[in-house]
């Protein structure tokens, strides 16, 4: 799900053939050459805003429920003229499109017309909340409250009134971990399909009675390619989304704040056991049960207070396996628990030194988000009994040490916007008993001198007093550590030659115990450059082809990983996605680095309603056993596929297979085979859906792991 158009995405894949030996850099000419950036005048030139938009006061009574009759509507203001900016660039739409906005002292309203000349061809299965993807029809707003041109709140809506919400922000991305309070229904016409919304102006952030926000009007409608209409040209090429917002005016004495918002919540449970093993009778286990408390609160538009008390989060879906086996370090998983996505954005910075997920098991948790002037800021505090797991990084790999012991988590993050630009500071401590304590502290900015090029850092100093507890971890004997970490990187992209630099320094004794930084002690040199095509006929909309390098060493100068990959990417018919490249790698795996050479390959598509997604990836061709330092033949192969049988039958499949065949010089003598592990994942999702807000779900997962 993105309402971004497809553009170059460097970051994915770092490295040029002209990048140097990252030997030749030094922690000194880091923070030198941070330091020279970040002072640099943060101004930004070449963004333009969208022309100005107005939404007028509601001329009666608006009822949310598809039919746009009503007296509200009357006076508020249509907006018609839509461009398709994917496939097409900034051409007229195809078809037709009508927006209005309209508000009161407690909503913001929106109302959409959307035209189709083919109105059985509308793709709009009914299915939960956030589960509206790219291959199916929707629309809506997405709205920069706060009016800073950089990050915006999405609400999107498909034609069976299906809502997705999400934050957008330039700096990383879409998430849409948080869901917000609002209303949406959805009708399908003779002529197309129509979009009634209601924001709350409880669930916004902006400043004063009277603000100026940033608004995108939106509509992504998939046939045979996918096509994607704003209110609006999108220049294509540059460096951010949210910064060509329409400015949205005429706003008046809107609510200043003041809601709460309070969700108890109380469990009970009791497991029977049997006496003496399988036959016997049951028996009676102690009843026990269990309560806490959420709580929200806005006291002003620009601020809000988060608290929880014994959080349950027995009603989050579960985490979708991942396969371990041959993984040199920690796999990440996404927050889904609703207390920490209050402003998840602010915490997302060039190193990951915020992981909401390292609290494992709150007692209790506070947090304010708020903004004042051209301030942002986040601050959570929570005190975590323990019970997870703390990444212990190193140059080539990490390990995961049980933390079966208590501590208090403190989080904050304060920014400062300049235009387009911002520089920002980010503190983190986690202190247990005993004086056991991880500290980290530092600048970040992003520079965007014009609409073409970005430049973007961050520097991080830790301050560390491992616990004493060698039990767990070798290091964890009470010694004290400290290190750097920092980022440097430069993009630039005119739409068709893009290309992407950076280099990473992270010392050996860097740590992030409330973060996910699982390799340390390296330097890292990374580029890309791309170019792209965009054919106006054909089966093929977008191309791109593209060469990156990859180059990182340990601090003593020996080499970890190499990588020299040439590869290419298209856009074509049923929505698809194809995406193949090439790789030679060195990799170290113990005392000496092997040499190997894969295939990766993406491929997905949106064939029928019936199969409505099949995607497969993976890579094959020559890996590492980093267990045993030997090298062999392996692939990993994932396919996933979506299944509609009616408008309420979602059937999710996804399958997975790993597996190693050592080479002949490793293999002990009499083995009957080369095959060194085999590992398979399969989940079965399946959901039917009573209406846009009520469904039965199974979910079914397997995982295994066959070793010789």
């Amino acid at each position: 799900m993105s309402a971004t158009p497809p553009q170059p995405s460097p970051a994915s894949f770092p490295g040029p053939p002209s990048a140097p030996s990252p030997s030749r850099f030094r922690a000194p000419l880091l923070a030198a050459l941070f330091l020279a950036v970040a002072a640099a005048p943060l101004t930004a030139l070449g963004v333009t805003r969208g022309e100005p938009l107005t939404v007028t006061p509601a001329a009666g009574e608006i009822r949310v429920d598809g039919e746009l009759g009503d007296p509200g509507w009357r006076r508020a203001e249509a907006v018609d003229d839509w461009l398709e900016t994917n496939p097409g660039g900034n051409v007229p739409a195809q078809v037709g499109n009508v927006a209005r906005l309209a508000y009161d002292g407690e909503f913001l309203y929106a109302a959409f017309e959307f035209h189709d000349p083919e109105p059985a061809s509308i793709r709009a299965p009914l299915g939960d909340r956030d589960n509206v993807p790219s291959y199916t029809d929707y629309g809506g707003l997405i709205l920069d409250s706060s009016g800073d041109g950089k990050t915006a709140m999405m609400f999107l809506a498909n034609p069976r009134g299906v809502q997705y919400d999400a934050i957008s922000s330039d700096a990383s991305g879409e998430d849409s971990s948080p869901d917000f309070y609002w209303d949406a229904a959805s009708r399908i016409t003779d002529d197309g399909w129509v979009l009634e919304m209601r924001i709350p102006f409880s669930s916004l952030r902006y400043s004063g009675r009277s603000p100026e926000m940033g608004v995108l009007l939106y509509r992504n409608r998939p046939r045979d390619f996918r096509t994607q209409m704003f209110a609006g040209p999108l220049p294509r090429g540059e460096n951010c989304f949210i910064c060509h917002s329409h400015p949205l005016t005429g706003f008046r004495d809107l609510p200043e704040g003041g809601s709460v918002i309070v969700a108890p919540y109380a469990t009970g449970g009791r497991l029977d056991s049997t006496r003496a093993g399988l036959g016997t009778p049951l028996e009676d286990g102690p009843l026990e049960g269990d309560a806490g408390l959420d709580v929200k609160w806005t006291p002003t538009p620009n601020l809000a207070l988060d608290a929880t008390l014994n959080p349950d989060f027995s009603q989050i879906e579960s985490d979708v396996p991942q396969i371990a086996a041959n993984e040199r370090f920690a796999l990440f998983f996404p927050e889904k628990r609703p207390f920490f996505l209050e402003g998840v954005d602010l915490f997302s910075t060039p190193i990951n030194a915020v992981y909401t997920r390292s609290i494992t098991e709150p007692d209790w948790g506070a947090r304010a988000t708020g903004s004042f002037g051209k301030q942002t800021y986040t601050l959570l505090v929570a005190d975590d009994r323990g019970g997870g797991s703390v990444i212990i990084p190193g140059p080539n790999g990490s390990r995961l040490a049980l933390a079966d012991f208590s501590s208090t988590v403190t989080m904050g993050r304060l920014r400062r916007d300049f235009g387009d630009s911002f520089v920002s500071v980010i503190a983190t401590d986690r202190s247990s008993e005993g004086g056991a304590h991880n500290r980290v502290f530092g600048p970040d900015f992003r520079w965007r001198p014009n609409a073409r090029h970005t430049v973007g850092g961050q520097l991080l100093f830790s301050d560390s007093r491992t616990p004493n507890r060698p039990d767990l971890a070798a290091e964890w004997d009470g010694r004290n550590l400290s290190g750097h970490a920092g980022r440097i990187w430069w993009s630039r992209s005119d739409g068709k030659l893009d290309h992407y630099v950076g280099y990473w320094d992270y010392g050996d004794d860097f740590r992030a115990d409330s973060g996910f930084v699982p390799q340390v002690g390296i330097r890292e040199g990374f580029a890309e450059v791309g170019y792209t095509v965009r054919p106006e006929e054909g089966p093929i909309r977008r191309w791109r082809s593209y060469l990156f390098s990859d180059y990182t060493e340990d601090r003593e100068g020996r080499l970890v990983y190499r990588s020299w990959s040439p590869g290419f990417g298209f856009d074509g018919r049923w929505s698809s996605f194809t995406r193949v490249r090439y790789a030679a790698e060195r990799i170290r795996s113990g005392p000496r680095p092997f040499s190997v050479d894969k295939l990766y390959f993406t491929v997905n598509g949106s064939p029928s309603r019936l199969l409505s997604r099949v995607e497969l990836d993976g890579f094959v061709g020559e890996d590492v056993d980093f267990a045993g330092h030997r090298q062999g033949e392996g692939a990993r192969v994932n396919v996933e596929a979506v299944l509609r049988p009616g408008d309420r039958t979602e059937i999710g499949l996804t399958g997975e297979r790993r597996w190693l065949d050592l080479d002949d010089e490793y293999l002990p003598d009499g083995a009957s085979s080369s095959r060194l592990f085999t590992a398979d994942l399969a989940r079965l999702r399946a959901q039917y859906s009573f209406s846009s807000r009520s469904y039965l779900r199974l979910i079914a997962d397997w995982l295994e792991t066959e070793r010789d």
